[in-house]
């Protein structure tokens, strides 16, 4: 290679990293966006080719504006009202702890570390043991308060956000396989394992979305119905607390139902604490074993464990949406390990495994010309 060729190779590559980190600059502030945009374009886009077919003259433009309508209404408006609903409860609630606007809950909270504080002091000899249940539940609801009042201070740009990646969904929709094409072009990999690649991650999202997401939201609007139906006040913010505890393997909704019903038997009527602990057993024939078991059956491996790290850290990283995005992004990276397991290190192995056998059989034929 002559050392004018040296030259335009170094100074090819130097400008596309350059353009190349330019581009990462311009697009680094709709990052958020764009990962939902392709999230939804993923999970909806059979529901976006049904519309096609039916759609006049199979108008690809007008059945990008009717799926990307439809995921509004259904998914978006509902999933910004309930987490406006939880943002104003939390504050609330966070307000009402130690003062005396809700007398029952903070009788019951001062009656409950009395109770555990005793228990510490006689039975376990731990006299030193200072508990402070209002404040210890005051630093956590703190701490929620604080991100979500990051969030709330954002909310223009929260929506501006949204307004873009729905912006993303309708050009993904209209023009997702175009754009796939050029990945395919552009990708090493022969076009045969990058459909598969792209099919698998694609079923991976929607298990996600469908078994974790899907799951956990039911959940939390059952606790938070059957809080509001036998007189526990906050139920969405309960219910929200609820849909994220329901991650946790073994444990689930529990940690938020048991302790209602408990309330419920000292501080309201038996036939409340009742009717919410026939409502909780309810809800887990009806979610646990029936719903929730279906929707796994849809294809996601993601360990429990897993999924609560994901959600927990996807909305630390990623806002609201992370609730979303978090399990996706772990479950992409899951999947393209698999595959390269699967289709590309098993592949090449063949691959020298064909070569050598090739190479042996002409040495054995050389040898019986001979």
């Amino acid at each position: 290679m002559t050392i004018n060729r040296i030259v335009e190779y170094a100074f090819f590559f130097a400008v596309l990293l350059g353009s190349g980190y330019m581009v990462w600059k311009i697009f680094a502030p709709f990052v958020t966006a764009l990962v939902l945009a392709v999230i939804i374009t993923t999970i909806c886009y059979p529901l976006y080719e049904q519309i096609e077919k039916r759609v006049y003259k199979q108008n690809k433009s007008l059945a990008s504006i009717i799926t990307t309508l439809i995921v509004v209404i259904i998914v978006i408006l509902p999933l910004f009202f309930i987490f406006s609903v939880f943002a104003k409860e939390a504050v609330s609630f966070f307000n009402t702890l130690g003062s005396e606007k809700d007398l029952a809950l903070n009788n019951y909270l001062v009656s409950l570390e009395a109770s555990i504080t005793s228990y510490a002091t006689d039975y376990l000899r731990m006299t030193d043991f200072n508990l402070n249940l209002i404040d210890q539940i005051k630093n956590g609801a703190s701490f929620i308060i604080g991100n979500v009042g990051t969030i709330l201070v954002n909310t223009a740009s929260t929506i501006f956000l949204i307004i873009i990646s729905l912006f993303g969904s309708f050009y993904f929709f209209r023009d997702g396989k175009e754009f796939m094409k050029i990945i395919f072009e552009v990708s090493p990999l022969p076009d045969s394992e990058d459909r598969i690649i792209f099919a698998r991650i694609a079923t991976a999202m929607r298990a996600v979305a469908m078994s974790v997401v899907l799951s956990s939201i039911v959940q939390g609007i059952f606790v938070a119905l059957g809080f509001t139906i036998f007189g526990i006040s906050r139920g969405a913010l309960w219910g929200a607390i609820a849909a994220i505890l329901s991650l946790i393997p073994g444990i689930g909704t529990a940690t938020i139902m048991i302790p209602a019903v408990i309330y419920l038997f000292f501080t309201s009527t038996v036939f409340n604490a009742v009717g919410l602990l026939i409502w909780a057993i309810l809800m887990i024939v009806l979610i646990d074993n029936t719903l929730s078991p279906h929707l796994m059956s849809r294809g996601n491996n993601l360990h429990p464990f897993f999924t609560l790290v994901s959600v927990l850290g996807g909305i630390a990283v990623f806002g609201p949406i992370g609730f979303i995005v978090g399990p996706v992004v772990i479950t992409l990276f899951a999947v393209l390990l698999e595959v390269y397991n699967q289709y590309i290190l098993v592949n090449g192995k063949s691959v020298k495994i064909a070569t050598a056998q090739s190479v042996s059989a002409k040495a054995v034929k050389k040898k019986h010309k001979k």
